[in-house]
């Protein structure tokens, strides 16, 4: 259980720092949906290569 909290850990501090920049691409005129596409994806790939790593 514990390599879970480790997981969901990792993941949210992942989005929060691909949602800062997220928030300032939509302030910019980028469409939401494909921001919080790219901010999801973000964190799923710093993840993946923090657990290879």
């Amino acid at each position: 259980m514990d390599r879970r909290n480790e997981l969901t850990s990792q993941l949210c501090v992942a989005c929060l720092g691909a949602g800062v920049i997220t928030t300032v691409a939509v302030a910019q005129g980028q469409n939401p949906i494909t921001a919080l596409g790219i901010t999801v994806f973000s964190a799923v790939a710093a993840v993946m290569v923090g657990q290879v790593l």
